[in-house]
């Protein structure tokens, strides 16, 4: 492969480069040819080449090279061109030709739309009532400026909108003179004293050429200017208008110049080097260029721009004091300025051209050291070329508010030479220098910086221009959020007391049944708290401060959801004793759990509110002994109630015999629950569980009856109770 494909390069470039050399016509670069610039002898820059061997499928080496240098020169040959046809089209005004008709036709139907007579007689009966005012008020001298000014533009208005693009687009226009002016003052500093303007352009481009094309070439292709030999001069001419490179190196060894044929002959990685750094020349002479093209054509623009305005002044604002007037001054002063830089860029460019000329000159051979001169010239030749724009700027406003100020009757009210006229706003300001320039630029960021608008742009970030500006918004979010969450003194006050109180509340719970250390204690602990109508994150801080960990408390919140959803949703049972068979029964699904103490504590802690709810007879009040003994005889004989005692006993009972029997029925089964809560046995855990048979079985027999001895306590009558607080809190505890 090493060998192959050098092999395949040198026979691609040798047939591209046969195929050049025997086809019709000269070898040019087409890019280029239309742009028609040309050297001091008359050689096209786009016919030339970089006259070198080619190599071949032998010398792959050569031919690489000769590729690398052949992208090079294009490249250059491109740059260099570009940048003399730019400053050469933009002198020419060829540019300006193509559509000077288009704005002829636009400005003239433009002046007969404005510049009617109606128009004019409002804009002067405008015009004459500021005469009469200024003469009432005693400013005689000013009224009649006033009258002055408007019959000049009476006069010179309708000279002026009869062609109102004339003396700018025209041939003799002011554009036209600017520019001939100053080619005639660049023509004499180079010695010649019958100038033509259109042939100067052309001499200039070709003096760049020879500079920045011919003599750069030939150093760079043969290692010095062979110029310098009139036979040498004569073949490199005729070789390259030909467009033969083969011809060129024959040419040099014809001419007696061996140093040049040899080096054609040989080409080196140096020349790679030397291509590089004319390259970087040449792309700095393009900048140079664009930038005083892109003057002079901004010139001429902004003349064709104030002629447009002084449309509108002639036809109506030159007639009215004030601003309307300073418009029509600035336009007037801003034509004839854009004339003046015009001769100022023109000139600037004939002094830049003869230096680079008399560089070339006296280099006597070192063509390339002036090249790098040259470029450093040219960028020096910008920054000059932007202080030149803004002291013409500068002067362009000082003429117009000079003007401005006469035309206005007196000078600013502070006195002097100094003031702004009406209408000229800012333009002193703007001529301060760049130090007031970029502090009204920091000025102006720093009002946008601190803009509501700026900062709804800016995704709703404050001063989004400042440094760390998100993370100060971030921070700014999270102290509003704290700020808002925040609770004032004696909130924080009335906190501390109600977390006391649960705390307190659930301690004295506890301590009856062994304390925070004991399973029955906890659960009455909890219980306690929900007396209170803690929610489930203030049970757990309480409990949690009194030394329960996280585990116990995730198993007691568990069982109590256990309670709620075992509790039958039936509205005939007594609540209480509903929850607490409710918690017993989940023990009983439950056994050998690992949260069996948990399940024990709950039922207890709800058969011990079963127990102390259970209406109790009013004291002294006589109950039926009977029937009592005979519900105990059945209970201790393991019979059922409704089995034992016949229906009509249970309707006959009065109501305080029937709450003595559910007093010691809630009883026994706490007895029976507490039994079982510190001896967790199958047997205590039945016993419990038959108890709490009876209580349900008498629970039934008594619903419905007259004298219920619960009946104020069932579930159907909790709900509908809401004006009851103790029904209201039976009944949110069973949720």
């Amino acid at each position: 492969m090493l060998f192959v494909f050098p092999g395949v390069v040198g026979a691609v470039a040798s047939a591209q480069y046969q195929a050049a050399a025997t086809g019709s016509g000269v070898s040019q670069i087409d890019g280029l040819s239309w742009m028609h610039i040309r050297d001091s002898s008359g050689v096209p820059l786009a016919n030339y080449s970089f006259a070198t061997d080619h190599g071949g499928v032998l010398n792959p080496g050569a031919t690489i090279l000769w590729a690398i240098l052949g992208f090079l020169f294009i490249g250059y040959i491109a740059i260099v061109t570009t940048a003399i046809w730019l400053i050469g089209n933009a002198l020419s005004f060829q540019w300006l030709n193509m559509f000077s008709s288009a704005l002829t036709g636009v400005a003239d139907r433009l002046t007969g739309q404005i510049a009617t007579p109606m128009m004019l007689i409002t804009a002067a009966t405008i015009g004459a009532f500021c005469v009469a005012w200024f003469w009432m008020r005693g400013y005689h001298a000013k009224a009649v400026l006033q009258i002055v000014t408007m019959l000049g533009v009476a006069v010179l208005g309708p000279v002026f909108l009869a062609e109102p693009l004339a003396d700018v687009l025209s041939p003799d226009g002011l554009l036209t003179k600017g520019r001939d002016l100053g080619i005639s003052v660049a023509a004499g500093l180079n010695g010649n004293n019958n100038p033509n303007p259109n042939q100067l352009v052309t001499t200039m481009q070709r003096d760049l050429a020879d500079n920045f094309a011919r003599r750069p070439v030939q150093v760079w292709n043969f290692g010095h200017v062979v110029d310098e030999q009139p036979a040498c001069r004569s073949a490199w001419s005729a070789g390259m208008a030909a467009g033969d490179d083969d011809r060129v190196r024959k040419g040099m060894q014809s001419c007696g110049d061996s140093a040049a044929y040899a080096k054609a002959q040989n080409p080196s990685m140096g020349q790679v080097g030397t291509g590089l750094m004319l390259l970087i020349c040449g792309g700095i002479l393009l900048v140079f260029a664009v930038v005083l093209g892109i003057r002079v054509i901004k010139a001429a623009l902004d003349t064709i721009y104030h002629g447009f305005m002084s449309i509108f002044g002639f036809a109506a604002g030159g007639f009215v004091y004030g601003p309307t007037q300073t418009f029509l001054v600035r336009n007037l002063v801003d034509s004839i300025v854009g004339a003046a830089k015009m001769t100022a860029y023109t000139i600037f460019l004939g002094v830049y051209v003869l230096f680079m000329g008399n560089l070339f000159a006296q280099a006597k051979g070192e063509t390339m050291a002036v090249i790098v001169i040259a470029g450093t010239a040219e960028l020096v030749a910008v920054s000059q070329l932007k202080r030149l724009s803004r002291g013409l700027d500068r002067g362009n406003d000082w003429i117009a508010n000079r003007f401005a100020l006469a035309i206005q009757g007196g000078r600013a009210p502070g006195g002097g030479s100094g003031g702004t006229a009406l209408g000229m706003g800012t333009m002193q300001a703007r001529g301060g220098g760049s130090g007031s320039g970029l502090m009204s630029g920091l000025a102006a960021i720093n009002t946008a910086n601190t803009s509501p608008v700026v900062a709804w742009l800016a995704m709703r970030t404050n001063r989004p221009l400042d440094p760390n500006a998100r993370l100060r918004k971030q921070a700014e979010l999270v102290n509003m959020q704290i700020a808002a969450s925040r609770m004032t003194l004696h909130q924080q006050e009335e906190l501390l007391a109600a977390r006391n109180v649960l705390d307190t509340k659930a301690e004295s719970r506890a301590a009856d049944y062994g304390g925070m250390g004991d399973h029955v204690g906890r659960a009455h602990a909890w219980d306690g708290l929900g007396d209170m109508d803690a929610s489930y994150q203030g049970k757990m801080g309480s409990m949690n401060r009194l030394g329960v960990d996280a585990r116990t408390l995730g198993n007691i919140a568990s069982v109590h959801s256990i309670q709620k959803a075992t509790t039958p949703p039936n509205q005939y049972e007594y609540a209480p004793r509903a929850k607490a068979q409710a918690a017993l029964q989940a023990a009983i699904n439950r056994p050998g759990a690992a949260i069996t103490p948990e399940l024990a504590g709950h039922a207890h802690a709800a058969t011990y509110n079963f127990r102390n709810n259970a209406p109790r007879p009013a004291p002294n009040v006589p109950v039926d002994p009977v029937l009592i003994r005979d519900v105990n005889t059945a209970i201790a004989q393991g019979r059922s109630l409704d089995e034992a005692i016949a229906p009509e006993r249970w309707a006959d009972a009065d109501k305080a015999t029937l709450q003595q029997i559910g007093t010691n029925l809630a009883t026994n089964a706490y007895e029976a629950v507490n039994t079982w809560a510190y001896d967790l046995t199958d047997q205590n855990l039945a016993a419990a569980a038959a108890m709490f048979e009876h209580a349900h079985t008498f629970d039934g027999i008594t619903d419905g009856l007259l004298n219920d001895p619960w009946g104020g306590l069932r579930m159907r009558n909790l709900s509908i109770q809401p004006d009851d607080p103790f029904a209201q809190a039976s009944w949110r505890s069973l949720q």
